[in-house]
């Protein structure tokens, strides 16, 4: 099932439901319906791929929790419950698909945004890693793959990241 399809936006009601799905499933699908179905798919990326960099390390703390959801609120009108709804969604498709849809979802942002939005969910990727007062070398190696799957190059996605050369887990072993 893709994030897509898990969120209810996959097609019409009936394809996006599959038999298995279970009440809270729908409810927290509902939450979004009131959403254009090409912004819920670009917020939920957003949301998934934010996610994604958090979970990189294989745990999402609550530090990191908060920065997607700030990160969410700030390019989105959703209420905080809708918030607090998508950035669960997102977290538990990361943790269950992961492997099988970062791709596949980042590069489905990267065909609905601008170069613009792009950079803003890389600045975001760095916020998320760092909320927890440390960027690991794993999640430094997730947000300069993301960022070149989104279409930055390498350099690029650096320059962003020496914003952050003080949380970098790398730089402060060294110290």
């Amino acid at each position: 099932m893709t994030l897509f399809r898990f969120l209810g936006l996959g097609g019409s009601a009936e394809k996006g439901r599959d038999a298995a799905d279970t009440e809270s499933v729908r409810r927290i699908a509902a939450k979004l319906e009131r959403l254009d179905p090409q912004r819920a798919k670009y917020l939920a990326a957003f949301a998934y791929v934010l996610a994604r960099v958090a979970n990189a390390d294989l745990q999402i703390d609550a530090a990191e929790t908060a920065e997607i959801e700030r990160s969410l609120a700030a390019i989105s009108d959703l209420s905080e419950s809708e918030i607090a709804l998508a950035v669960e969604i997102a977290k538990s498709q990361a943790r269950l698909l992961g492997g099988t849809e970062n791709y596949v979802v980042t590069r489905e942002f990267r065909a609905n945004s601008t170069v613009e939005q792009r950079g803003q969910l890389l600045q975001c990727l760095y916020a998320v890693a760092a909320a927890d007062g440390t960027i690991s070398s794993i999640e430094s190696s997730e947000i300069v793959g993301i960022a070149e799957e989104l279409g930055f190059t390498r350099m690029e996605a650096n320059a962003l990241k020496s914003q952050y050369r003080d949380k970098l887990s790398v730089l402060r072993a060294n110290r």
